[in-house]
């Protein structure tokens, strides 16, 4: 009895729906859902569009500050630090087998880039039909082209000249051809002025939120890459002279009452936003730790927090030696201290990052401090004959095997750790300030995206670029004052001396291959200052002249069958 029942009911929705055809064949065809979120009725308030906002921030974030691995492909094998674990095809251990068209780091920057500009284009069609006022509209325009310009301009800085896609895709498209990368640094430069006209100033954002300052820093860079110096040193001046904005010289934050410096205090935990007083962040990642929301839990090693501490601090936790009496001087946990709290020791800093730019004149720079790059450490194990003595005490034990200075203890910045103020729970014992080795390791602070400072020394490039030294000079003295070091002269301001400079103010904080890349200087510099273990042919001194790009990913050529899809030289 069912089966010849729903027979009839099918055929008789089949009749209606060839009627109804019939008779406006065009509204059977322009379906819209009323009941569930599709594209057709997801972008018409307010509230719609800033919901996929918030995900253009968050792809932007994940790419370039979260994660174990993505922030630190900006600076592994480069002149600022090499891969000290012993691995060959990850973290640049060896450019010749991490950076291939294959290699899945190189898909994942060129995916996240396009992810945010498809994103971006399909918030940009869909505002003409939005239901939202006119200065809404302007917002919304303003900051989905400052994530569209900062996507172009990285993927240029990577990977040279990429196809440029300003409107919405909707069906496959296999015909993609690259435009050259003055055309895509245009590209970017046009939405990033649009943004930097039309975003809220610096004070009528939210802690977190792009303003119109965070775009003339990234369009100045824009600019510097085309060399087009004079409308550089003007967006970068919108920075630096807006009275909002200022370098920090006084003592500030959560910690200010503790030993320390300015420099110090830029760092520690909370002091990174407006809201603690801070007036040299222009644009800052809310990491938000074990927030719901936020940069999700330190208690898993997917944890798309940054990593910094884990990758970049030492190891001391694995000292193989041990005191005269047979203990071990260091405890065997990572500890909340200036020992590294959980690191492992794979990330290295080059003997240049370490010591050569702080040579002479520089030895007493803030930047340098006793606070801020930890040279020696107080032995933490109490049960230690030696504990309490300095490990500079015992250098000749330390340095027995490649591995002591190589991974267990060497120079490095404490930007990347939060020593003394790690969260609570993650404390096996208060008292000895021992962490959860499981779960500790992310950067337990919010992560500077842009800081004044990296503006003073972009203007310092526009400035040396037009030919004006005096003024180059005058913007990294900016930078060495508040650092009390001693200024430079003109006549010692090069390219150089810009990138060393950036080194000491920057270091880690600094997705150092982006700025090396733009500069053609990845090889150069990576050469002359990625000197790892000597007996090792590791440590990406097998870098290239023709890795100043990235290969453009194997995959996307072969399925642009309607076009060819030119690699970069060198590459097969």
């Amino acid at each position: 009895m069912m089966e010849p029942l729903k027979n009839k009911l099918a055929f008789l929705l089949f009749a209606f729906l060839l009627l109804f055809s019939a008779c406006d064949e065009e509204a059977i065809l322009e379906e819209v859902p009323l009941d569930f979120a599709s594209p057709e009725n997801s972008f018409l308030t307010i509230d719609d569009f800033n919901s996929a906002i918030y995900a253009l921030y968050d792809n932007a974030r994940t790419i370039l500050s979260g994660g174990e691995h993505r922030p630190l492909d900006y600076i592994y094998g480069t002149d600022l630090g090499f891969n000290g674990a012993q691995q060959l095809n990850v973290r640049f251990g060896s450019y010749l087998a991490t950076l291939t068209p294959q290699s899945g780091l190189v898909i994942t920057h060129w995916q996240a880039y396009y992810k945010i500009i498809s994103s971006s284009n399909v918030i940009l069609n869909r505002l003409a039909d939005a239901e939202m006022s006119d200065a809404e509209k302007i917002r919304v325009e303003a900051e989905t082209k400052l994530f569209r310009g900062l996507a172009y301009r990285n993927l240029a800085h990577l990977f040279g000249g990429v196809p440029i896609e300003l409107e919405e895709v909707g069906a496959p498209k296999t015909d993609y051809t690259r435009a050259s990368r003055s055309a895509v640094y245009e590209q970017a430069a046009q939405d990033l002025e649009f943004a930097a006209a039309n975003l809220p100033g610096i004070t009528d954002v939210q802690d977190g939120q792009v303003s119109n300052l965070a775009a003339y820093h990234i369009l100045a860079e824009v600019y510097v890459s085309l060399e087009r110096w004079s409308d550089a040193i003007t967006a970068a001046s919108q920075v630096i002279d807006d009275p909002a904005t200022a370098l920090m010289s006084d003592r500030f934050g959560s910690r200010m009452s503790e030993p320390g410096d300015v420099y110090w205090d830029l760092f520690r935990q909370n002091n990174q936003n407006r809201s603690s007083g801070n007036t040299e962040g222009i644009w800052v990642w809310q990491q938000e730790i074990d927030t719901p929301g936020g940069a999700l839990s330190s208690n898993s090693r997917s944890s798309n927090s940054a990593q910094l501490e884990r990758d970049h601090a030492p190891r001391p936790w694995s000292f193989k030696y041990a005191d005269p009496s047979g203990v071990n001087p260091f405890l065997s946990l990572g500890v909340s201290d200036y020992t590294g709290g959980r690191g492992i020791g794979r990330f290295r800093g080059t003997n240049h990052f370490n010591y050569g730019i702080w040579e002479a004149e520089n030895w007493d720079d803030m930047r340098n401090s006793e606070f801020n790059f930890v040279r020696d450490v107080a032995f933490n194990n109490p049960e230690s004959e030696w504990y309490g003595q300095m490990l500079s005490d015992h250098w000749e034990l330390f340095r027995q095997t490649n591995d002591d200075t190589i991974r267990f203890f060497y120079p490095y910045q404490s930007k990347v750790t939060t020593p003394g103020n790690h969260p609570a729970e993650l404390f096996v014992d208060a008292e000895l300030m021992t962490l959860n080795a499981s779960a500790a390791g992310s950067t337990y602070t919010d992560q500077y995206h842009i800081r004044l400072a990296e503006t003073y020394l972009l203007r310092a490039e526009a400035y040396m670029g037009s030919g004006d030294l005096n003024k180059a000079a005058e913007d990294i003295n900016a930078l060495r004052s508040r650092a009390n070091a001693s200024p430079v002269s003109p006549d010692a301001v090069d390219i150089d001396y810009i990138l060393d400079e950036r080194m000491r103010e920057l270091g880690v904080e600094e997705k150092r291959r982006l700025t090396l890349n733009r500069l053609g200087l990845l090889y150069d510099r990576t050469n002359r200052y990625c000197d790892g273990n000597p007996v090792s042919a590791n440590y990406g001194v097998d870098v290239q002249p023709y890795h100043n790009l990235f290969p453009i990913p194997f995959s996307e050529i072969e399925s642009n069958t309607g076009a060819v899809l030119e690699q970069n030289p060198g590459y097969n």
